[in-house]
């Protein structure tokens, strides 16, 4: 089979097209026809080198959480999955044995880490893991499900946010950025995004984005926000100078929820406006099954359609990976294998 694989860290000049053996389900196991794979700001900062899971020693790496495609085969012990089922993968992986685990959520699980290998043309993947899709749900829609609207779902969820609250979204045009102004849309909430690009925001606005503002400059976006109003929870996936952004503009008693890191790794906390404010900071990452198995079901019933900006051939996984950096899209980016 075929596969993209990061043959050098780089950027997306280290991705190379490569051959590999067709993979062989092991008990408990399946191997999915891909028909699509979303990718992702996780994938992107392993393929600049920004990652402490992989290096030199583990190339050539094949990246690739979120699949979506056709059972081709199954394993000894596979239960509730057949040849020829539609399906799309939870990208979760974890012990099933800690404590967190058996308490709950399951992303809290204390060795949580992710699928990789999902950008190729067949991928083996715990059979536990896949979810069947209804026959209103395309495989590549479904591909852009996962990682994006399993965070952003979660992370609305951790913050609290119900009808009538105003979420504050900064940089409102990525995956988690879009997802989360469809999903608040679906809870009720009213949106605050932000965007360099006035052409990008307005296409969010089309997606239900209720008010944007055209800014990267900190003191302007705060001005901005405290124009529209108080915001009951912001959901942060950038991290760097927004978390003390998202902090100032937070109304009193209000959640933070961050799940990245794409302006910067450290940020800045006002402790006196924490403590005095009642405010919440939490940090959340991806969601659960469960989470993903009620967003596939949002999608079929017509609730939520994820934004994909664009398609791209496996054997152009290079160009897709320059895009998200140059960040040139809207929405998700999503390969076809």
């Amino acid at each position: 089979m075929r596969a993209a694989a990061f043959t050098d860290l780089i950027g997306p000049e280290g991705v190379s097209l490569i051959d590999r053996p067709d993979p062989k389900p092991g008990p408990g196991e399946a191997v999915v026809d891909v028909d699509a794979c979303g990718i992702n700001r996780h994938d992107l900062f392993i393929l600049e080198g920004d990652s402490a899971m992989v290096d030199a020693d583990d190339l050539p790496f094949v990246t690739g959480l979120d699949v979506a495609g056709v059972v081709g085969e199954v394993g000894a012990d596979v239960r509730g999955i057949e040849p020829g089922d539609r399906v799309v993968l939870c990208p979760n992986q974890t012990c099933g044995t800690c404590r967190f685990c058996r308490e709950g959520p399951e992303n809290t699980c204390e060795r949580f880490s992710l699928y990789h290998g999902g950008l190729a043309e067949s991928a083996r993947v715990r059979a536990d893991r896949l979810i069947p899709l209804p026959d209103g749900v395309d495989t590549t829609t479904a591909a852009a499900i996962p990682t994006a609207y399993m965070t952003a779902f979660h992370m609305l969820r951790r913050a609290e946010v119900g009808p009538g609250d105003l979420v504050f979204v900064p940089g409102a045009t990525g995956g988690v950025g879009v997802a989360t102004v469809q999903l608040a849309a679906v809870f009720g909430a009213e949106t605050i995004g932000t965007s360099s690009s006035a052409t990008k925001l307005e296409r969010v606005r089309e997606l239900g984005l209720d008010h944007g503002i055209e800014s990267t400059a900190i003191d302007e976006i705060r001005t901005g926000v405290e124009a529209i109003g108080t915001p009951d929870a912001v959901i942060n996936h950038l991290g760097g100078e927004f978390t003390e952004l998202g902090q100032s503009v937070l109304r009193r008693g209000g959640t933070m929820a961050i799940c990245g890191r794409t302006a910067g790794n450290e940020s800045t906390i006002d402790i006196s406006n924490l403590f005095l404010g009642h405010k919440r900071v939490v940090g959340s990452t991806m969601g659960t099954q469960d989470d993903l198995r009620r967003l596939v079901d949002l999608v079929g019933d017509g609730e939520v359609a994820p934004e994909i900006d664009r398609t791209y051939a496996l054997e152009d996984t290079g160009d897709a990976f320059a895009a998200m950096q140059d960040r040139e899209s809207v929405g998700k980016i999503v390969v076809e294998p």
